[in-house]
């Protein structure tokens, strides 16, 4: 697991927690039927009495000294990234606030991290929380995400956790068709309602986008109708840019 930032200690749920351990029980059940494409149908992340060490190739029981093996890797590595109103106030160009916290590629990195991020109900309006492929940066110029576009989902508090957890699974499981088509998803938090979205490579790709509406809608059980907004549409014409395609 690569650190890529000092700043991860902002969104840690405990002060001075290790962001190697896990501190909350894993509710697999909550999160079929995208957990099962990441744990194998037999691993349900670390429990209290493991320690992830060794960047997350290894664990060792506290009870014991014996290290186990025990990997599963995932097809691409993610980065978690994230952006704060403070921070974004003070920035020259937009983006230039941006920051990178972890790069994992295993299911037991996944769960690490995850469970010692504050959950939704903790962060603050304006905040951004970002899971992208590793190498691709959350913004409109990233060349990747150039001509590209995104799905955007709205929820209440109650329900934005488990359907954000949902959402991440269901991309570091390779639970899409077009799976290469997808970018990373990014979790907005604003006062006027939170919102999940995901980004995808290529906008012109119509059979592609409209597969990944339809299937992100199917994993988090969303009936309302969404929208896709065309990166560029966005930049132009800003709270004014309409939805190229909707499911």
């Amino acid at each position: 697991m690569v650190v890529e930032d000092s700043s991860v200690s902002v969104i840690l749920a405990v002060e001075n927690i290790d962001p190697n351990t896990t501190t909350n029980p894993i509710l697999k059940e909550k999160y079929v039927p995208a957990i099962k494409a990441i744990s194998s149908g037999d691993y349900e992340g670390p429990s209290k009495e493991e320690t992830i060490i060794s960047s997350g190739n290894y664990f060792a029981s506290k009870k014991s000294t014996t290290v186990i093996q025990k990997s599963h890797l995932f097809e691409n590595s993610w980065t978690f990234w994230f952006d704060t109103p403070s921070s974004k106030s003070n920035q020259v160009t937009w983006g230039s606030s941006l920051r990178s916290l972890y790069t994992f590629a295993s299911v037991e990195e996944f769960w690490s991290l995850y469970n010692n991020i504050h959950p939704p109900t903790k962060w603050v309006p304006g905040a951004d929380l970002y899971c992208f492929k590793h190498k691709i940066e959350p913004k409109w110029e990233d060349p990747i995400c150039a001509n590209g576009g995104k799905w955007t989902m709205m929820f209440p508090k109650a329900t934005l956790e488990s359907n954000w957890l949902n959402t991440l699974l269901a991309l570091v499981g390779e639970q899409f068709d077009h799976g290469d088509e997808i970018c990373g998803a990014v979790l907005n938090f604003r006062a006027r309602g939170d919102r999940i979205s995901l980004w995808t490579k290529n906008a012109a790709d119509e059979d592609a986008q409209l597969s990944i509406g339809k299937q992100w809608k199917e994993l988090v059980g969303y009936n309302d109708t969404i929208g896709f907004i065309v990166h560029e549409d966005a930049k132009t014409l800003d709270r004014d840019a309409k939805n190229r395609y909707t499911v």
